[in-house]
């Protein structure tokens, strides 16, 4: 192996480009060699923008000799396929969240990966948030004491497109996923039940699509903790991102950072800078230090974000629909 972990990156869409670019420029031990997705535009044009070749299958991808791991950023029904294929090459796999919609499908993933050997590692990036990072550690430390409640508000400044919904798995698989990780996270608990319910407060088409765009969910955990989500498809002020800890000695949290730290101040008080408007704008620092604990796990390190650690927040999003259809809590045990 280079001196630089050389990666094969799967899928070339928005979060793919990102990573590309993230991989071929800003991380330190990293080389973008190749890409490859189902449409040969999308990988030509990141082939070219990130000095790497398109290879003509994923299966070439894998198996090229001068790619040391592979980044699996592809659609997430193809994710444990791939992930499958990746583990039968024996080499290190990046994979975004969600590993699939399906239970039975990430078992299979998981077994693939635990036969080969191979390290994984999860795209939870809010994992690698300054701010929130700060939260879990203080916890971790035992500053708060025991943790009594962790509260989550996670609100995105507009909805995704309706087609992108209505394969996406509903706002409890695609967008609280992250917060059900983040519940984990901090409190250093596993959930042990879900409450979940929600409406249509934000477009009607939403709904038409089957899915939520408000919701409230309450997780109870194995060490007594209760986390409470709150989420919404549209904060007209920005990308709303904030997490709290409460316990018996103490709270720490972790708010929104502003745009820039000016501030204007006239007859009628000050007026700050306004929120980041979207996820690449706040998490950018996160996806880095994201890639720079994979370089380090492909080097011998745990992996942060294992697969354990991507299975259980499906199994409380699908714990969450579970609660809203049938109207009441849910065991975890109930989805296995």
């Amino acid at each position: 192996m280079s001196d630089a972990v050389r990666v094969g990156l799967l899928g070339c869409g928005r979060i793919g480009s990102m990573h590309a670019e993230l991989v071929s420029r800003r991380v330190t031990g990293t080389d973008l060699v190749a890409v490859y997705d189902v449409f040969d535009d999308a990988a030509a044009g990141v082939a070219e923008a990130f000095g790497a070749r398109h290879t003509s299958s994923a299966a070439e991808l894998i198996e090229s000799s001068d790619v040391d791991a592979v980044a699996i950023c592809s659609s997430t029904d193809t994710h444990i396929d791939l992930l499958v294929e990746v583990a039968a090459a024996g080499k290190p796999a990046f994979v975004e969240k969600p590993l699939s919609l399906d239970l039975a499908e990430v078992d299979r993933g998981i077994a693939a990966a635990t036969e080969a050997g191979i390290a994984v590692q999860v795209g939870f990036n809010r994992r690698f948030d300054e701010a929130h990072r700060h939260v879990r550690n203080r916890v971790a430390a035992g500053d708060v004491g025991d943790v009594h409640l962790v509260r989550i508000s996670s609100r995105d400044p507009d909805p995704p497109p309706i087609p992108y919904i209505e394969v996406s798995g509903g706002i409890f698989c695609d967008m609280t996923i992250h917060d059900f990780d983040m519940a984990r996270f901090v409190t250093g608990s596993e959930a042990v039940e879900v409450y979940a319910t929600g409406g249509v407060r934000v477009d009607p088409a939403i709904g038409e699509a089957g899915d939520l765009d408000t919701a409230v969910v309450v997780v109870t955990h194995a060490n007594g903790a209760i986390t409470t989500i709150d989420n919404s498809r549209r904060a007209v002020y920005g990308y709303d991102q904030r997490l709290e800890a409460f316990g018996s000695k103490g709270m720490v949290c972790s708010d929104n950072p502003p745009s820039a730290t000016a501030q204007y101040w006239d007859g009628d008080g000050p007026h700050g800078r306004p929120l980041p408007y979207f996820f690449l704008d706040r998490y950018i620092p996160s996806y880095l230090a994201e890639w720079d604990a994979f370089v380090a796990m492909v080097g011998g390190a745990p992996s942060p974000v294992n697969l354990a650690d991507g299975r259980a927040p499906l199994v409380m999003g699908l714990a969450a629909w579970k609660s809203v259809r049938e109207g009441r809590p849910v065991a975890i045990s109930e989805i296995g």
